[in-house]
Formats: C-alpha cells, structure tokens, sequence
C-alpha cells in the first residue's frame, strides 16, 4: 500500500515552532520518526501531505492506489492492519478525527483539500492509540515510544558485542549495538529500559547511560556525560553534560557540561557551554508554554518542562533558559540573565533586548554549520527559512 502521511491542520499549528520547518510525521519521538515508524509497518518508504512551501523537500509520491494516513498517530500492528484494510473511498475515524483515507487513484495538493472530501464510507476506530498533539508530548511519549521501536528495529537481528573490557553493563539483554559503534570506558545500565546504540555512534570514556536511551547514527556522546533516561539523541549530534527524558531530532549540538531537561531541540540548533534549562518551577506549579496557535501561553498540566527550541536556533556560553520556555526557528540568544519564556523565529539577543536576525546572516551561519556536518544550504532550505522568517514578521515587535 502506497501510504502518504498528511498534516491535521491543527495539530500542526499547535506543533510549532517544530512545524515550521517540517511535517508533523518528520518529528521524531522514541529511535525513529513518525514517518520512520510507518515505514517500517508498510515495508516501503511513505511520504508527505503537508504545507505548500514545505513540499519541495517533503513531497508526496502518489500511486495507482493511495491511503493518506493522519501523521500525528503513532503506528501499531492493529493500527496498520485496521489501515490496511479500509477500501477504496473508506474513511478510518476516531472520535470525529480523520485517521486515514483509502483515497483509491484520487490524490489532494493540501493538507486541508482532505477535509473537504466527503469518503463514501466511514468506521470508526475501535483500537486504542496514540496522537501527537502537543510539543510538550514529543518527551513525554519519549520512553514508551524508545521502547516500542527497540523491539521493531531489534526483531530478529543480534547485537554487536561490548568489546571495551573497561565498560561496564547492566541488564546486557536490553542492549542493541548497532556495526561500527565505538565504547571507551563508561557504564551502561538498561535495567530500567532499552539502550540503542546507533551505526557509527561513539560513548566516549567516562560516559553514564541509563534506559531508556536511543544514540542515533553517527552520534557522540562526549566523555564524563550524564544520559539520565528516556532521552533522545538523533543522527550526527554531539552531546555532554546531564541530560534527561529529552529529544535531540538531529545534527545537533549541546557538547558540553549544563543540563537539559524534559526539553526538545530541533536540528542544527548549538547549545553554548554551561547552558542551563530550568524544567521545574521554585513553587512547584504547572508550567504554561508558549502556543504559537493560541498567540499566547498555555498550561501544559506539567510540573516539569525545559525547553523547546527550533531549527537552526543558537545559545552563547552560560545560557540559562527559565522553566517552560519556547525559542522559534533560527534565533540567537546571548548575554547572561533568563531571557524571555517565549523568543521569536529570527530573534537576536537576550535580556538587553532583541533585534531581528536578517536572513543573509541566517544563511551565513546556517551554510557554515551545515558544511561541518558535509550538507548544503541549498536553494529548498533557503525557500523554507525565508517563508518562516516572513511568517513570524509580526511576532517580532521589539
């Protein structure tokens, strides 16, 4: 089945800052992405409904036969199988959500042209599972969703042995080490849930790791790091200090000592040494976050939540991030203080105040920090950043 997974215009805007710069199934919670998940279930690459302006880096592959499926639901054999088997003009519902379409050879250029197609049949979706509503959930899904796709990505396949007699391991049957991953004297201990250890991925010496915890491809975890659980490292990031229950999407960087917690970092984004999140408030009450769809903060019902930041955005040395705060696409934030609990897309500054981060500075940056990674701010990426910058215009009354 040829399987494109489209954006709920809702959940979307709720997902930002995230969103700007992706389709909601490009976000990655647990080992893999939402689109990776489906992937696996379908036995074939899925792709993309979503924004206009994303669709030439996130594009749809239509077929003969097409089932759009929501991509903010998480997979499961039920799931795909209830999927599967919906005929052509059938609708999967839940709750008066729109799961998935067996759309037969007919295909739509928006997100939205779904929800003004009337399917000839709807059922209703009796399984129990999981959406992604709320970017606060992408950590607080994290440990289940390292769980459930250890045991998809694992099935069937053995481990690469710890060879470094140096390392220490507990619970050694929740260890996958994928070929080419290097150990230098640290302690592994999966008692308390799985350890995935991606291809080429290094744990330098002095490391501490406790389940659950997903190293990704060509990741590094710097020596005397404290990986305290449930966290997400994603492909071709470098990570150090103390970091708890959160998700690093990719190419990115918090290398040193500092700590991050119950926190989201979008990709090619620079934590500065020493930078500090707050994830719990000094009087213990929920923290409010940032909703870019509401204009306005909005109360997570959580007592513990750090920081979301977006692509590209950068921190200076001894950053501190008050509890609950949300940094848009491509901000620069320096200085020392708490900043503000909700910085801009294209922001430059800190507590002494913001400026706007011009585009030809953006890319400037930008084209550097991806050439040290071998990638190439290519005219797509430039597209997208220039349509954020030129969306969130009016968030930026400095």
């Amino acid at each position: 089945m040829n399987l494109i997974l489209f954006d709920e215009p809702a959940i979307r805007q709720n997902l930002l800052p995230f969103t700007f710069t992706r389709p909601v199934a490009d976000i990655r919670v647990g080992i893999l992405t939402i689109a990776e998940k489906w992937a696996h279930f379908a036995k074939q690459p899925v792709s993309f409904l979503t924004q206009r302006y994303l669709q030439a880096k996130f594009s749809d592959k239509t077929a003969a036969a097409n089932i759009y499926v929501n991509g903010a639901v998480f997979p499961d054999e039920f799931l795909a199988a209830d999927i599967a088997a919906l005929t052509p003009g059938e609708a999967l519902m839940h709750e008066g959500r729109l799961i998935a379409l067996n759309a037969g050879a007919e295909f739509f250029g928006l997100p939205e042209h779904l929800y003004d197609h009337e399917p000839a049949t709807r059922r209703e979706l009796v399984q129990p599972h999981i959406v992604l509503q709320q970017p606060w959930e992408i950590f607080v899904f994290n440990a289940a969703q390292i769980r459930a796709d250890f045991k998809l990505v694992t099935a069937g396949r053995e481990s690469q042995p710890v060879n470094d007699r140096h390392t220490i391991v507990y619970g050694e049957e929740n260890i996958f080490i994928e070929e080419g991953v290097k150990i230098r004297a640290a302690v592994l201990n999966a008692e308390s849930g799985p350890i995935y250890l991606g291809k080429n991925s290094e744990v330098q010496e002095g490391s501490l790791i406790k389940g659950p915890f997903a190293l990704c491809e060509g990741s590094v975890v710097n020596m005397g790091a404290k990986m305290r659980g449930d966290t997400t490292v994603g492909p071709h990031s470098k990570v150090g200090g103390e970091i708890s229950n959160s998700v690093l999407f990719a190419h990115s960087n918090k290398g040193h000592d500092g700590f991050l917690g119950n926190s989201v970092i979008g990709e090619w984004c620079n934590l500065g040494a020493d930078t500090n999140t707050s994830n719990l408030k000094n009087n213990y009450a929920d923290v409010k976050l940032w909703s870019h769809a509401q204009g306005g903060f909005k109360n997570t019902g959580l007592q513990f939540c750090g920081l979301m930041m977006g692509d590209h955005s950068k921190c200076g040395i001894n950053t501190m991030f008050n509890t609950g705060t949300v940094t848009g696409v491509s901000a620069n934030i320096f200085g020392s203080g708490f900043p503000r609990n909700f910085i801009p897309s294209f922001a430059w500054g800190g507590v002494s105040g913001f400026e706007t981060y011009q585009l030809r500075k953006v890319f400037e940056v930008a084209e550097k920090v991806m050439a040290r990674r071998g990638k190439v701010l290519d005219q797509t990426e430039k597209d997208i950043l220039t349509h954020v910058f030129e969306e969130t215009a009016a968030s930026r009354n400095f």
